[in-house]
């Protein structure tokens, strides 16, 4: 005699169900290239059955540089993944609705197991696309290969590449999730784990750090560039960085040039700010935190005449020795 399942299980796989039926017809990855000459980028956006996006412009760039161009004809996967999404999405709809334990634990073992199997497939495709190159391409870079990044942000020569579910991987991941949720119900996990307070700490702890902001990078002298004025990095005393929304670090060698690269590139999203402390060894701090003093006599690169400190005492001491103020971030004007 089959245990039957909780009704919170059943609305759970009934829910997951839904999500993997809606992320057949929606997008379920995404990769988006940035370039100086393609201010607003593009995108490749990839379905179930389908190539979507800028499919057309990124073919003519990959020709030059000896890159497969994409058909959707070519991948076998547009063909059968449609039916397989729709196996699980039938399979979970009929767990949550007539299914017992054990078929809610074989349900989920098989669809983590497609998951990853998924996943692998994802990162052989792009292995084979970036490293497969044309020897008679027009554009040959020793030893460089374009493999896009599986998940996050890669620099690829003067493109940025930046891959991430789309909304349809998120659905797919949301139903994986939901299913987890209903399998630590039956099996008990979930209640235990409640009441173990130490488990709930150690919970919080890797919710915080997992979505924790990405950290910035040293800046190396006469190697990195200016992402705004192309100048070398020179004195990085006055060094600072930016991270975009998709984890992209934009380097400066004048905080000045980090403000003007902001106002001229609306269409980027800036999520940090980062400034090096000037009394300190090519130390990045947060540049909304930190405090400032502007005078002629702090000769900077680029002319902001701007140096950073972590402490505001520190400024303070600064400031009264060349008889200038103290400025915090919002009090920057330039």
């Amino acid at each position: 005699m089959k245990k039957e399942i909780s009704t919170t299980s059943k609305w759970l796989l009934v829910i997951s169900a839904i999500f993997l039926a809606i992320s057949i017809i929606v997008p379920i990855w995404r990769i988006e290239l940035d370039a100086p000459q393609y201010p607003e980028g593009l995108g490749l956006q990839i379905f179930s059955y389908k190539l979507g996006g800028d499919v057309a412009i990124i073919n003519g760039l990959n020709h030059y540089i000896g890159m497969q161009t994409l058909h959707e004809e070519n991948f076998i996967e547009f063909t059968l993944l449609p039916f397989i999404i729709g196996f699980y999405a039938l399979l979970m709809l009929f767990t949550g609705l007539k299914g017992g334990r054990k078929i809610l634990y074989t349900t989920f073992t098989a669809f983590v197991v497609f998951g990853i199997i998924a996943m692998i497939d994802f990162w052989r495709w792009e292995y084979n696309y970036g490293h497969k190159l044309d020897p008679n391409a027009a554009i040959i870079v020793p030893g460089m290969a374009y493999q896009p990044p599986l998940i996050g942000f890669k620099q690829l020569l003067n493109f940025g590449a930046y891959s991430i579910p789309d909304i349809g991987g998120w659905l797919f991941i949301g139903a994986g999730l939901l299913c987890l949720i209903a399998v630590s119900i039956e099996a008990g996990w979930l209640n235990k784990w409640m009441k173990t307070k130490i488990n709930a700490t150690l919970f919080m702890i890797f919710l915080f750090a997992s979505c924790s902001s990405k950290k910035p990078e040293a800046l190396e002298v006469n190697k990195d560039q200016c992402e705004f004025c192309k100048m070398a990095v020179a004195d990085v005393r006055f060094g600072a960085e930016s991270i975009s929304s998709k984890g992209r670090i934009y380097k400066f060698d004048d905080l000045n040039c980090m403000i003007s690269f902001k106002k001229s590139n609306e269409k980027i999203k800036m999520n940090q700010f980062f400034v090096n402390d000037y009394e300190a060894n090519n130390q990045l701090i947060d540049a909304t935190t930190a405090w400032y003093i502007m005078h002629e006599t702090v000769k900077s690169p680029m002319g902001s005449n701007t140096a950073a400190f972590s402490k505001r005492a520190t400024a303070q001491n600064k400031a009264r020795i060349i008889s200038t103020e103290v400025l915090s971030w919002d009090q920057l004007k330039y």
